[in-house]
């Protein structure tokens, strides 16, 4: 009954005193000894020592385990501050060593750790980011690594992973991002010289860029091609090479396009066969750069032109009596508005043996003949300023002609059609007969000169000038001699008139006086400038055939005017002579 009445739960909380007199209860009932109850006591007070203890070794523990995890905290704090390069992070400041409990300093430790964990983190996917588009530029650039390759994520150093190291990072990467850049733009304009040149040439674009890298189809987008040095030294080959085939293509398509003119020019063809071959001939006198349409140095182009020139070269060997003679012609022409005597039946019959002979060369014949024509050219050029003169000079001469004959018309004066236009020219022909001395003395003076320079006669027509201008200052002389003289007996006339009007008383019928010698003009009978047109009939006659032969090209002579002739044309022809 006592023992249940202990146990009642209306006595209160349990205490370790209460359970003890529950004890001393129990031992009284049970009637223990003082002995066994003191040994009981002191194995109940080493229980509880134990447990006792034993709490204090857990405490330690667990306060030993704190300190170290606020130790290692620390130190992993100051290692990332170190690697991060920063003191604080986010306006939070690492609290003092001593201040508050351990448990404290840990929960204000822990947040900032956890921050800064955080963003170590993120900085070392920031450093891993760029450190893989640096190595792989550089693998590009290289050529160790191909366009689209997938490189492993590099290591990062975590012991330096401050902004600092970071910006060397990004300044290098900008530096080889604006190298790819650069590279790119150079490796796009040699596919762009390469598209050009090969449109040119007639090749095909595709299989030639991509003989240097697979990644220069079209259809490659532009930051996915290769960029690295063998690519560009084997593009910058490529085109050097093309270039080098357009100069030569150029120079054989320009070549052949000559061919092809002097060809159609000997030959005489057609404009609707010249057109056929304009895309050949419009490149004749071409730039290097202003050959630019597509397909203009194609092969089969050259081809076409070369087999075009085979095939004429064929034509012209037929017919290279009629091309001969057209260039004999041509040379003649240019020999008669040059005043050249030549035999040309001499020449002729020269054609005729070449084309004859078992050594004949077509080629050779033109080439010759050519360099003729070329010789006969720079003659003209050379004697042109003196037959100008010597146009003059006949002109004068010839107006000089018509003046004595206009001089001679008692009619002159009479009201008749056209005599005011005769009395007009009548006044510039004087001025311009006047000029002549001046005109022969500067003939004379220019052709000595000329002949000092090409060490040869200069002949006119087979005549030498300068006998020509003796001849006829000599009869110039002549003439003057004889005006001279019929005014001296006009004088003579008039005196003797004069007494017979004294002793008879009537005046005679006075005679027509003889008319003085007429000066002909170089071309006048012939040509005769003095008196004897033998010698210039002669030469006249030797070339009279081929005069005939041109159907009237050039005149022989040119003759004199009638007498009271009306020439409006004439009369510019003296105003600008006289104006000269």
């Amino acid at each position: 009954m006592g023992v249940a009445g202990h146990n009642d739960p209306l006595l209160g909380e349990t205490t370790c005193g209460s359970l003890l007199q529950q004890l001393q209860l129990i031992w009284d009932e049970v009637g223990e000894s003082d002995d066994d109850r003191d040994k009981m006591l002191l194995q109940l007070e080493q229980e509880c020592l134990d447990v006792y203890r034993r709490k204090v070794d857990q405490a330690s523990s667990s306060r030993a385990r704190l300190l170290q995890q606020l130790a290692n905290s620390k130190s992993e704090l100051n290692r990332l501050l170190s690697s991060l390069g920063e003191l604080s992070i986010s306006g939070v400041i690492v609290p003092d060593k001593t201040t508050g409990t351990i448990k404290e300093q840990l929960a204000a430790t822990s947040p900032f750790l956890e921050q800064l964990c955080r963003k170590k983190e993120k900085r070392v996917k920031e450093f891993a980011d760029v450190q893989l588009q640096i190595q792989t530029i550089r693998g590009e650039i290289a050529g160790t690594l191909q366009v689209g390759d997938h490189l492993e994520m590099p290591h990062v150093n975590e012991d330096d992973l401050s902004m600092k190291k970071l910006n060397e990072f990004l300044f290098e990467l900008q530096a080889l991002q604006k190298e790819k850049s650069d590279r790119l733009h150079k490796i796009l304009d040699f596919v762009s010289s390469v598209h050009d040149l090969c449109s040119v040439l007639g090749m095909d674009f595709l299989a030639t860029v991509t003989e240097v890298h697979p990644s220069l189809n079209d259809s490659v987008g532009a930051h996915s091609k290769s960029v690295s040095d063998e690519t560009i030294s084997r593009l910058s080959k490529m085109v050097t090479e093309l270039k080098e085939e357009k100069v030569k293509r150029i120079g054989k398509i320009q070549a052949l396009a000559s061919q092809l003119t002097d060809l159609w020019n000997l030959m005489d063809a057609t404009v609707e066969e010249r057109q056929l071959f304009d895309h050949v001939t419009c490149n004749m006198s071409s730039t290097l750069d202003r050959v630019t349409v597509p397909g203009a140095l194609a092969l089969d182009v050259l081809d076409q032109a070369e087999h075009e020139v085979e095939r004429l070269d064929q034509l012209k060997a037929s017919r290279m009596k009629d091309i001969a003679f057209k260039r004999q012609t041509e040379l003649e022409d240019i020999y008669a508005q040059a005043h050249i005597a030549i035999d040309t039946s001499a020449a002729r019959d020269r054609i005729l043996s070449v084309i004859d002979s078992s050594m004949f060369e077509p080629s050779e014949l033109l080439a010759d003949m050519e360099n003729q024509i070329l010789k006969a050219k720079e003659e003209a050029s050379s004697r042109k300023d003196i037959l100008e003169k010597v146009d003059r000079w006949m002109l004068a001469c010839e107006e000089e002609s018509w003046l004595e004959d206009y001089s001679q018309d008692d009619n002159r004066y009479s009201a008749t059609r056209g005599a005011h236009l005769n009395l007009k020219r009548a006044e510039k022909a004087r001025v311009l007969v006047n000029k002549i001395p001046a005109i022969v003395d500067m003939l004379v003076a220019k052709t000595q000169a000329w002949e000092q320079e090409h060490n040869t006669a200069f002949t006119y027509d087979g005549v030498a000038l300068l006998v020509m201008l003796d001849e006829y200052r000599i009869l110039r002389q002549e003439k003057e001699e004889e005006k001279r003289r019929m005014r001296d007996q006009k004088k003579i006339n008039d005196q003797l008139a004069a007494e017979q009007e004294k002793l008879f008383g009537s005046k005679p019928s006075p005679a027509r006086p003889q008319s003085a010698k007429k000066l002909p003009g170089p071309r006048a009978n012939g040509g005769a400038v003095n008196g004897t047109p033998n010698r210039r009939l002669s030469v006249q006659q030797q070339n009279g055939e081929r005069s005939a032969s041109r159907d009237g090209r050039r005149e022989s002579v040119r003759p004199s005017a009638p007498v009271n002739y009306v020439a409006i044309a004439k009369d510019d022809a003296a105003s600008q002579a006289s104006s000269n």
